[in-house]
């Protein structure tokens, strides 16, 4: 199918055609910009594989004019077939998790988030609009910045203010989470390793800059917050703002709140620092002496190393480092500059290599010294190109079968043990008994039980679950970690590289052993039961608790786990159920119209 993608922004409009044959077979047909306008013309550029490259000017006075030309444009190169039309959206907010049918009252949802975003969301609306009166019917889709960054944890999103502000929508959200999606499974990609084994930074240079912590295929944390201002040094924008400065500038110089945001906006970063906002400029002003531009390469390049450096800490290790963007694709000299003195990270470039990258046909190459233990890529990031997967993905999708209630249980913490564990804390040639049979089959809770202890506190009489696993596992609620004094990360069972350890106390001894998680919530169920409620396995979906009145509840981003003799429940945790009210005989049913968030072949 046939999908295009307009990115509109104030003053220029960017286009392109994608074929989507296949989920991992999307390519471009066509490219295009509106851009200049001026004087009731503005320049154009089309492009496509063949070699075609169409430009010079044309008589469209501005953005609206130029939607109105495109199809034409699309006609005189031979692109026809078109079956949707796909926006992007720079501010989601909390509210869209994924590609959004643009119907009238998701545009007025939109419309709400205007005062995050106030330079990005309105023309990408007055964009949606001129799209649905040139293409009546066709379906239009948003796809959002922000959408890729849901997944970070609420230490990562909360500020800390008033709760009456927080209420009113004050937290960080996070941006270019579109190209930091993409780059992020490219890079797995080219270094043939699943995305959800990596712990990742994506650096994204250009006239806006962010720096993303893609941790084991979600977004951990990101530089930009409420709004794209926060962060790295841009090309307009200052990047990490004392917030007392707004108060400071408005006494000092009696500008209003009005002009000071107007300048963050459009007058600071390396426009402020040196008059502008071109790297290219600013780089070769600083060759040539100019000690302002020296300085505000210096400033740029700091933000970002130490911002690299906080988000292998937050991970807790590193393997890869991918930089994109305009200045992180073609800058050799700020791509080193960043990277130089992270040698106790394990990170050190190859001088030639750096020097030499190449980036036709989509390639992702690697640029780190030989010795390095962290993998250095640069990739031309392809925000349109993941639009366009996702929106196929989203009409590809078969349709929701009518809702059918899932059973919800919850799960207490519990362990699951290996046998050396069983060995250490019971003694040697000792078996578990198996106890009380569990709905999977072939499980079941042993009689024996185990204390876990931690720097604050210890749990007595845990449950032991068996069989036996490979690898020991412990499973608390997030008010267990507390009680514990260790910060347990939210996983999937079976995912520990880098947890934290903990003491577990047996009758024969103790062992200190890694593998202590929050369990993600889950839907465990069988072949036969995944085609009657339309699951496949590895996705992940919503699951409404309640009648999605004042008492209902969703669950997002809950994993489906397909094996053959499965039963079909959802597990959540103590903590959840306590959140959401659930008592005995709970069910939920998967949220109609919301598509899946299949996991990714780079998975």
């Amino acid at each position: 199918m046939r999908i295009l993608v307009f990115n509109a922004g104030s003053s220029s409009l960017k286009l392109g055609v994608y074929d989507a044959a296949g989920p991992d077979d999307t390519t471009q047909l066509f490219k295009g910009s509106f851009e200049r306008f001026r004087n009731g013309a503005c320049d154009y550029r089309f492009q496509t594989p063949d070699g075609t490259d169409d430009r010079g000017s044309a008589p469209q006075a501005d953005v609206a004019a130029a939607i109105a030309a495109v199809p034409q444009a699309l006609e005189r190169h031979g692109i026809t077939g078109i079956r949707a039309v796909a926006h992007r959206i720079a501010h989601g907010g909390d509210l869209f998790s994924g590609p959004a049918l643009l119907d009238d009252e998701t545009l007025k949802r939109i419309e709400t988030l205007t005062p995050l975003a106030p330079l990005h969301n309105p023309p990408a609306l007055q964009g949606v609009r001129l799209a649905q009166s040139v293409w009546p019917d066709l379906p239009q889709f948003g796809v959002f910045d922000t959408a890729f960054h849901l997944t970070q944890p609420a230490r990562a999103t909360t500020m800390a203010v008033p709760q009456s502000w927080r209420e009113a929508g004050l937290r960080r959200y996070g941006f270019h989470g579109t190209s930091h999606k993409y780059v992020a499974e490219r890079a797995a990609q080219a270094l043939g390793v699943a995305l959800r084994g990596l712990r990742l930074i994506s650096i994204h240079l250009g006239n806006g800059a962010s720096i993303c912590a893609v941790h084991r295929g979600q977004s951990l944390d990101s530089t930009m917050g409420l709004t794209p201002l926060e962060g790295l040094v841009m090309g307009t924008r200052p990047g990490d703002l004392d917030p007392g400065a707004h108060g400071f500038i408005a006494r000092r110089l009696g500008l209003s709140l009005q002009e000071i945001e107007a300048a963050l906006y459009a007058e600071s970063g390396l426009k402020g620092l040196t008059g502008s906002s071109d790297m290219r400029d600013v780089e070769d002003r600083a060759a040539a002496g100019d000690m302002a531009a020296q300085q505000a390469i210096n400033i740029y390049a700091y933000r970002a190393r130490k911002y690299l450096g906080a988000y292998a800490a937050a991970m807790g290790g590193l393997d890869a480092v991918v930089f994109t963007g305009g200045i992180g694709e073609n800058s050799a000299s700020m791509r080193r500059r960043i990277c130089d003195g992270l040698e106790f990270l394990g990170l050190l470039l190859n001088h030639d290599l750096n020097q030499a990258v190449r980036l036709e046909g989509n390639a992702a190459p690697q640029i780190q010294a030989l010795e390095s233990r962290v993998s250095v890529l640069v990739t031309e990031t392809a925000e349109q190109l993941q639009i366009a997967r996702e929106v196929a993905a989203n009409l590809r999708a078969a349709p929701r079968r009518a809702p059918q209630p899932i059973p919800v249980a919850v799960s207490g913490r519990h362990v699951h043990l290996s046998a050396e564990a069983v060995t250490a804390l019971f003694g040697e040639g000792y078996a578990l008994t198996p106890g009380k049979p569990l709905r999977q089959p072939g499980n079941w809770a042993a009689q024996e039980r185990v204390t876990i202890e931690g720097p604050k506190g210890r749990i007595e009489r845990v449950a032991i679950l068996g069989p036996l696993r490979g690898r020991t596992q412990i499973e608390v609620s997030r008010t267990d970690s507390f009680a514990l004094g260790i910060d347990a990360p939210v996983r999937d069972s079976g995912q520990l590289a880098g947890t934290p350890t903990v003491r577990l106390i047996g009758p024969a001894g103790h062992l200190d052993s890694d593998g202590l998680i929050v369990a993600a919530r889950h839907i465990h169920t069988n072949p036969e039961d995944a085609q009657a409620l339309g699951l496949a396995d590895g996705q992940y979906m919503d699951v409404q608790l309640g009648d999605g009145g004042a008492r209902g509840l969703t669950f997002t981003r809950v994993l489906v786990r397909v094996q053959k003799g499965g039963f079909t429940e959802m597990h959540i945790d103590t903590d959840e159920a306590n959140a959401a009210g659930i008592g005995p005989d709970c069910a939920g049913e998967v949220v109609p119209g919301v598509a899946a968030h299949p996991v990714s072949a780079g998975d």
